[in-house]
């Protein structure tokens, strides 16, 4: 029989599940957020299934695990987000024990607020503001338990082969056969927004294959697949390309607030403000690291 302190609508808000559990708010965030509790957010807020709840409730009365005890589920110590060489760098150098999985700025930022990283990287423009990441954060992690560092300004801009027709603005790609990034990615959204500005039709490109990371995009034009990518400063000194310069954006790290204590994600930014990474970061060029640590969003 149903448990009639549960109310008989279809859908619990936060306040009602945590009037009805006698928890605070901040912990049924905390339940929907490790996946302990049953819950949607396909209304952009969360909302509690009241036939899953009571039968949660139940396995927790007939021996299963009790609401009192439930505990959000650890987070793998995985960095989730928009690849930066020199973070890449930075974690296995440091050998803080982190694990990768980029595949775009806003790819981690879902994938963090379900829970499946310790950190995501972030370079998210928002044009109404003209601010970085602050707006994304806010809007899509406003529940978690997370703070937003900045890592890094970094220099990002157009990437081509020596002894080509030299390019200095967007408008010089029509015509021209470019990378593509991913759409979860904050360079795709920054390249159509930026294109947009200078009435760049991207029905005049031509596009080669897509590339899901900085590195691939300007090793597509390095191997003649491409003539031009949207790419770092960093990436095309690598490969010995040419580089000319659009915007300095900003990149930065959502941080989940438990895990910075803990021994991997403070092994990693105690090497980044080591000697070490300093020189590393002058070495590859097209990066400010001043910023690094700087408070930029608190959840």
């Amino acid at each position: 029989m149903p448990d009639p302190a549960v109310p008989d609508h279809e859908y619990l808000t936060v306040r009602e599940l945590a009037e009805l559990l006698r928890l605070k708010e901040r912990k049924v965030y905390d339940l929907a957020a490790s996946g302990a509790v049953p819950c949607s957010k396909a209304t952009g807020k969360l909302l509690f299934p009241a036939a899953e709840i009571r039968q949660w409730i139940a396995q927790g009365q007939s021996g299963g695990p009790s609401v009192a005890a439930a505990r959000p589920l650890a987070r793998p110590p995985i960095v989730l987000g928009s690849h930066d060489p020199l973070l890449d760098w930075a974690i296995r150098q440091s050998r803080c024990g982190l694990a990768t999985f980029y595949d775009g700025s806003l790819d981690g930022l879902a994938r963090f607020v379900r829970g499946e990283g310790v950190i995501t990287g972030l370079h998210i423009h928002d044009a109404a503001s003209d601010r970085w990441n602050t707006a994304a954060a806010a809007r899509v992690a406003a529940d978690q338990n997370a703070v937003l560092i900045s890592f890094a300004r970094r220099r990002r801009g157009l990437v081509y082969r020596a002894g080509e027709k030299a390019l200095a603005r967007l408008s010089d790609l029509a015509g021209r056969r470019v990378v593509p990034r991913q759409a979860e990615s904050g360079t795709d959204a920054l390249f159509r927004e930026l294109a947009g500005k200078e009435n760049l039709a991207l029905s005049d490109l031509e596009f080669s294959e897509v590339a899901r990371t900085e590195d691939a995009a300007v090793e597509a034009v390095r191997r003649g697949h491409a003539d031009a990518a949207f790419g770092l400063e960093a990436v095309a000194h690598s490969y010995g390309l040419e580089f000319a310069p659009i915007i300095e954006e900003e990149f930065a790290l959502l941080i989940d607030r438990k895990s910075w204590f803990d021994t991997p994600v403070q092994t990693l930014v105690a090497f980044c403000s080591d000697r070490q990474f300093a020189a590393r970061a002058k070495e590859y060029g097209g990066y400010d690291i001043g910023v690094f640590g700087e408070v930029g969003w608190n959840a």
